[in-house]
């Protein structure tokens, strides 16, 4: 008998686990999607155009605070998990809920999901949001340029636009990001490429995606997203662990399916906290013994020479690293600590969708979330910024949010590198090139 199929997820591993998995089988009916963690995206549908001809009409994305009520109301037998950066503890409570309605709790493993390329793969994942994956793609992209070789990047998706026309996506300047009207967030991830000269595809359907980028690249760089796993089937899985939040790497999910996949893994952040290392190096001698280690700093880079002492600054973080990500602060407070400046609380000056993050991730100290998902958001943040007294902003993003917020103080930002203190990333990439 064909299988009622509720899909919970963020609007993106749960797109790609229906493509793979769902969207030709005549032997599940997939009556919804729900979605959490990114703000606007539910109340919309899954396409036509994208749900193949099983779904005419397309498929509904639900709330997933509704999930009791949907599973009632559609009698759905299987409930898939389809998102990530989330602990055990987190998942097996949407577990309990789906089986208390008597529906089956189901999570789809890597040979259901991970597309094969005809040509070498190099996988980036993490074990949670801002362990650094972004710099060690990039440090990786450095490296196969000097290398000569043929390479293209590929992304985690961010699909918050027309889903239709997100289809299959590839930027290679700047000007595509504003044809693509890409987010604050989407532009945090592709510009530091862009700008390295490195070309990105990104979307929703990653069977199209991959066949376009094996057009133009003997190597594939899957840049991953949260901690989740890779969609392409890597030859070589490199995972970075956060030193700042040790033990992680064996409390989330899918991170700690990672960590337990790596060939290397890269122990990030070592000089912030080098006692706690420890823990996490024991973690691989029982996880995963047969992995290489390397162990890395996060080197901070600012923009311009400009003096901060005693300043009163207010701070803005890469957004999903201290939302879901859980983090308390980032690369832009550590530097304005560093360099001695006052730094501002910007909860009291909150309005609106940047007040309302404040009180979803209460665990958040004084930075703000680089917010900016849709237009009123990114609104809300600027005038934030302005309610705040600030004399200079601290940007923590790998991007430059003038071009994007209408501020009217400078702004410093703060951009940040891998640096190797022990194990050589170069040689690893080396041995696995030569295969």
């Amino acid at each position: 008998m064909k299988r009622t199929v509720l899909i919970l997820g963020a609007a993106g591993r749960d797109f790609h686990n229906f493509n793979m998995f769902f969207r030709d089988n005549p032997d599940y009916n997939v009556v919804g999607f729900t979605a959490t963690q990114i703000p606007n995206i539910a109340n919309r549908r899954y396409p036509p155009a994208l749900s193949g001809k099983l779904y005419p009409k397309g498929i509904p994305i639900f709330e997933e605070k509704d999930l009791e009520a949907l599973i009632e109301k559609h009698s759905v037998d299987e409930v898939y998990f389809s998102y990530s950066d989330v602990a055990h503890e987190y998942v097996m409570h949407l577990a309990s809920r789906a089986q208390a309605k008597g529906a089956s709790f189901v999570l789809l493993g890597p040979r259901e999901t991970m597309l094969k390329s005809s040509k070498k793969v190099i996988a980036v994942t993490a074990v949670r949001t801002g362990a650094g994956k972004s710099a060690l793609s990039r440090t990786l992209t450095r490296l196969l340029k000097k290398k000569g070789k043929k390479f293209v990047v590929i992304r985690h998706p961010m699909p918050y636009g027309d889903l239709t026309k997100q289809r299959v996506q590839r930027f290679a300047t700047m000007e595509d990001l504003d044809k693509q009207e890409c987010t604050l967030e989407e532009r945090e991830e592709y510009q530091p490429h862009i700008r390295d000269g490195v070309v990105v595809y990104a979307g929703i359907d990653y069977g199209e995606i991959l066949k376009a980028a094996e057009k133009e690249a003997d190597v594939i760089l899957w840049d991953g997203g949260n901690n989740d796993m890779s969609f392409i089937r890597p030859d070589l899985l490199i995972v970075i662990a956060d030193s700042l939040r040790p033990g992680h790497e064996m409390w989330y999910y899918p991170g700690e399916t990672n960590f337990r996949a790596a060939q290397i893994i890269v122990i990030n952040k070592v000089s912030e906290n080098p006692m706690d290392v420890r823990r996490i190096l024991k973690n691989v001698e029982k996880a995963n013994p047969k992995a290489k280690v390397i162990e890395t700093d996060m080197e901070l880079i600012p923009s311009e020479k400009l003096d901060i002492f005693g300043r009163k600054v207010i701070v803005i973080e890469d957004g999903p690293t201290v939302t879901h990500g859980g983090m308390k602060f980032g690369a832009g407070f550590e530097y304005a600590a560093r360099m001695g400046a006052e730094v501002i609380d910007p909860r009291p000056f909150a309005v609106g969708s940047i007040k309302e993050t404040y009180e979803k991730f209460e665990h958040m100290g004084s930075v703000l979330p680089s917010m900016g998902y849709y237009e009123k958001q990114m609104k809300d943040l600027a005038e934030t910024i302005d309610r705040s007294g600030a004399e200079i902003i601290v940007s923590g993003t790998p991007i430059d949010i003038t071009k994007l917020l209408k501020v009217k103080i400078p702004v410093l930002h703060v951009d940040f590198s891998i640096k190797e203190r022990s194990g050589s990333l170069e040689s690893a990439l080396d041995k696995f090139l030569k295969k």
